[in-house]
């Protein structure tokens, strides 16, 4: 079992399990009745503000609100005509909970545990202290805000059941580290401008030295050491800048960079310092007279990978995708008010080595290409079902011919 902090597993469940009893308790102590604190879907709320802006359970006469999500689906898949069957998956159980401490004073934790709790991950452990509206304190276990879906990544509130190839197979999806940061927002007639600027631990030499055989930065995740120390001795900076106007929609700005080798050691020189440095742009709109929903993400990697390596391992990398969901129904259905009908697509670009052999001057494959459409229901807003079909076109290095894989995914995800 992995557990990305320091904790042994019996003592977080223990600790879960205590947070739980002191909560019910306390509500029983109160008031019985609890209140559902609904996701704000007004158009002040931008990316930045993922983390708080979810369905909790408040409950009375106490500063603890308590909320989570589940997800669970099914698979039938087979590559190039192989299929190895259908299978069901418990892929992800997420428990927050928040408290306001005292005034200007708020603490929110994000817990994840994944397959059935083959993993399990503090994704989020932040105290917050709210200075000014453009000026605020975060320090914590955080989500370095690389992107818009590292933050935003919460299964009901997409209709696809597989998350962006972009967010999880060329950066690290859910990537959180341990540090210290500011944030604030701004506001101006219609437009809204937000910021947040991190430093935390981060990469190591796992991004070029992996089971992957390629440069790969989501290997980083498997760094449980992260959480107590920087492997390069220096931090790794995050920062974005997002841009709003109620109008039309979103567009972010982000950047994460820093030393990732180890390059000395008790003042000895063992390298130089490697660094890596990724980009991204955002975006996210809605077509108001279709309702059709817009989102999507590029990100640019450079890596600085040795000159001992070979060129199997990419130094620049990139990859995108673009989701669209188009509503078709929206009316009663037996006692759900506002169920929704939709339909989507979504298209995902990743090429982990750009550019040509050395030799040969000819391109470098391992990129990979899918496009998947969906049907989704959703009887509330806080729920989904969703159903999808994604066919996948995926290169090795040397560009022969793509491996093909279809997949069948039904699956539901729902707050609670």
């Amino acid at each position: 079992m992995k557990i990305y902090t320091s904790i042994y597993p019996k003592q977080l469940h223990l600790v879960i399990l205590l947070f739980l009893t002191v909560i019910t308790l306390s509500a029983q102590e109160t008031d019985p009745v609890v209140r559902r604190v609904q996701t704000d879907t007004s158009e002040t709320v931008l990316n930045m503000d993922a983390t708080y802006n979810r369905p909790f359970l408040a409950f009375k006469k106490t500063t603890v609100a308590l909320g989570g999500y589940l997800e669970v689906n099914s698979i039938y898949s087979g590559e190039d005509g192989v299929s190895e069957g259908l299978s069901f998956q418990a892929r992800r159980l997420t428990i927050f909970m928040s408290a306001s401490i005292t005034k200007r004073i708020k603490f929110l934790s994000e817990i994840e545990f994944e397959d059935g709790a083959k993993e399990i991950a503090i994704e989020f452990a932040a105290l917050d202290v709210a200075l000014h509206p453009a000026l605020n304190f975060r320090g914590g276990i955080i989500l370095n805000p690389i992107g818009a879906f590292n933050q935003n990544h919460d299964g009901p509130k997409w209709e696809f059941v597989e998350r962006p190839d972009v967010a999880v197979n060329l950066l690290p999806a859910t990537w959180s580290n341990v540090g210290f940061g500011l944030y604030g927002r701004s506001f101006k007639e219609n437009w809204i401008f937000g910021y947040e600027v991190y430093l935390t631990n981060g990469f190591d030499n796992s991004i070029i030295d992996n089971e992957e055989n390629k440069t790969f930065l989501p290997a980083a995740k498997e760094n449980e050491e992260r959480f107590e120390e920087s492997n390069s001795g220096k931090a790794l900076l995050t920062g974005k800048i997002a841009i709003k106007y109620s109008k039309i929609g979103e567009i972010g700005f982000s950047y994460m960079g820093g030393v990732y080798n180890k390059f000395e050691e008790d003042g000895l020189t063992l390298d130089e310092k490697r660094r890596v440095d990724v980009f991204a742009i955002d975006i996210n709109t809605t077509i108001k007279k279709t309702r059709t929903n817009i989102v999507g993400e590029v990100a640019f990697i450079n890596v600085d990978v040795p000159d001992t390596f070979t060129q199997q391992y990419g130094s620049k990398q990139w990859g995108v995708f673009v989701d669209v969901v188009q509503p078709i129904l929206t009316r009663k259905i037996l006692n759900w008010e506002n169920a929704t009908l939709n339909v989507a697509a979504r298209f995902d670009y990743v090429d982990w080595n750009v550019g040509t052999f050395n030799e040969t001057n000819t391109e470098i494959g391992e990129q990979l290409v899918a496009i998947t459409p969906a049907i989704s229901f959703r009887p509330s807003p806080q729920t989904v079902f969703r159903l999808n079909y994604r066919y996948q076109w995926q290169k090795d290095i040397l560009n022969n011919p793509a491996a093909k894989t279809a997949s069948w995914l039904f699956g539901i995800s729902t707050y609670f």
